[in-house]
């Protein structure tokens, strides 16, 4: 191939980006069809704060810009057609003729004014263009349509709705209804003024009589189980008008009891229950009101004292998710209950006081009890023992093992909020392949809020757990120590650890971790170099 045929292929195969209209008018034509941004999320396959941050100016890119703009141009010929002056027409209501004015078509029924029922139909159906809501007997007109302020739930799908029809919001399209069609049949008088049926009362379409599904990250979970998150989102997202800022800052405000009712919902159904305010023995009380208790986390804060001769360049690594990570830990279940001697039982966890071991690597790795200056013994967590017991076995041989005195702990199992995790992470998950940050703030808010106000706080009162939250800290300062032996072992220079997520190594680290932004990934905090060049030498 020639350098022009290379060329020819290059424009050949060069695609320009689909225009889009203002945002302004993305939003108009949304609205100007009673979509709400879930409708359209659902049908993008993106989340609706994604479709927000389109509607506020931000532009998608690739095949996710061309659906959208296939969208818009689709919305903005049937608002042309439905009202040739250009204006988008509001669907209409109408009131359905004798039986003979063609099939209706059944649904769930819905008392009006007087004993009427109001239903979904079919536009062509009934020649009402668009599609409306019609209803049997009444004086015609839509004198009971009302247009809403805030989307409330329709009553006969359960998906936000923009109009209230005979004081019940509902869905003016039957296009925009998730309510399954149904053959003609003959109507059933309904019970009066019925309240808005429960989601488990919704007839569902039959796909052979199994239980529908739907993805969550990398897992299923059943089509009525709700998705607390993405709820809550879309709602501070219409709540706010589509600011996004807005949005994300009333979403951080209220992470911690939306943190509580996810570990509410993930907890249905679990092995264990939880203790949710134990008795908590003096050690893990503050000595002071505004003092700390007596609990050492090990928190590292080490920096290599020596670099050998020369000029390197250092990167410092971010750990992705550190505490979200940690959540995965052993964790006490009931009261914590005190024993002495200098046993370890693996079933049980909490918080044990020991005589460290001495460390004679800290020339090039961090000590796994932190950066201590006071000899003797301290009170750490669970996961500072399970390390330094690791350290000192057969397998690393790097210390003695550390002595117990004695210990309160209690049943324990590193799955008790592996559910809760898990939900936060495929969130997580998500809104990054989205590109949706109103999530991804709102995930991470929940999680850091979660760990940091499970102690004596007062803005958690549905958890007393400072056990929990040492030994969830300890375990992310662990998994930061383990990646640091890790760049160690596979021949990286480590010359730098500190709290959960930074990591400054020297050598090829992409041959050793996982670049991106993952839990189990690291992204590129900063680079810069360190050291002098060596001179060379040269012949007197």
């Amino acid at each position: 191939m020639t350098d022009f045929d290379a060329i020819d292929a290059l424009l050949a195969g060069a695609r320009q980006e689909v225009p889009l209209p203002p945002a302004a008018e993305r939003r108009a034509l949304r609205e100007g069809l009673n979509l709400s941004r879930t409708q359209l999320a659902r049908a993008l396959q993106v989340s609706p704060s994604t479709v927000a941050g389109w509607e506020s100016g931000r532009d998608p890119s690739g095949e996710v810009r061309e659906k959208y703009a296939y969208f818009l141009k689709g919305a903005r010929t049937k608002l042309s057609a439905s009202d040739p002056a250009g204006k988008p027409a509001e669907a209409e209501t109408q009131v359905a003729g004798p039986p003979e004015a063609g099939p209706t078509v059944a649904g769930p029924a819905v008392a009006g004014p007087a004993g009427t029922d109001q239903q979904h139909r079919h536009g062509d159906e009934h020649g009402s263009g668009d599609g409306g809501d019609g209803g049997d007997g009444g004086d015609g007109g839509d004198e009971d349509v009302v247009a809403l302020s805030a989307p409330q739930p329709c009553v006969l799908c359960g998906r936000p709705a923009r109009h209230q029809v005979a004081g019940f919001a509902q869905h003016l399209d039957p296009a925009h209804c998730g309510t399954p069609e149904r053959t003609p049949t003959t109507r059933q008088a309904p019970p009066a003024a019925p309240p808005p049926p429960p989601a488990s009362a919704h007839p569902r379409p039959r796909t052979g009589g199994g239980v529908k599904v739907v993805t969550a990250g990398r897992r299923l979970k059943t089509a009525d189980d709700p998705d607390l998150i993405a709820a809550a989102v879309s709602a501070a997202l219409d709540q706010h008008g589509g600011d996004v800022e807005a949005a994300t800052a009333a979403l951080v405000r209220r992470a911690i009891p939306d943190a509580m009712a996810l570990l509410d919902q993930t907890r249905k159904g679990g092995r264990y229950d939880i203790v949710a305010h134990p008795w908590l023995p003096d050690v893990l009380r503050k000595q002071t009101s505004r003092g700390p208790d007596q609990i050492w986390e090990a928190r590292p804060k080490w920096t290599r004292a020596e670099l050998p001769p020369g000029e390197f360049e250092v990167t410092a690594l971010d750990v992705n998710g550190a505490y979200l990570s940690a959540l995965k830990t052993h964790l006490p279940l009931g009261q914590l209950e005190h024993s002495t001697g200098n046993q370890h039982d693996r079933r049980r966890a909490g918080v044990h006081l020991i005589t460290p071991p001495a460390w004679e690597h800290d020339a090039y790795l961090p000590n796994p009890i932190g950066s201590r200056d006071e000899p003797g013994p301290l009170w750490v967590t669970e996961p500072t023992l399970r390390l330094l017991l690791r350290l000192s076995g057969p397998k690393y041989g790097l210390c003695d093992p550390p002595e117990i005195h004695e210990s309160w702990t209690s049943g324990a199992t590193e799955g008790l909020l592996e559910k809760f995790r898990v939900a936060l992470k495929d969130a997580r998950d998500r809104a990054i392949a989205h590109d949706d940050d109103v999530t991804l703030e709102y995930v991470k808010a929940m999680y850091s809020k979660f760990v940091s106000t499970m102690g004596e706080s007062n803005y958690n009162r549905e958890l007393y757990r400072t056990d929990w939250m040492h030994l969830i800290r300890s375990q992310a300062f662990a998994n930061l120590w383990w990646k640091a032996h890790r760049a160690y072992d596979e021949g990286l220079m480590v010359v730098r650890a500190m709290g959960t997520d930074e990591l400054h190594v020297i050598g090829d680290w992409r041959a050793v971790f996982p670049e991106g932004r993952g839990v189990s990934e690291v992204k590129v905090k900063d680079v810069y170099t360190v050291g002098t060049p060596v001179a060379a030498d040269r012949d007197v």
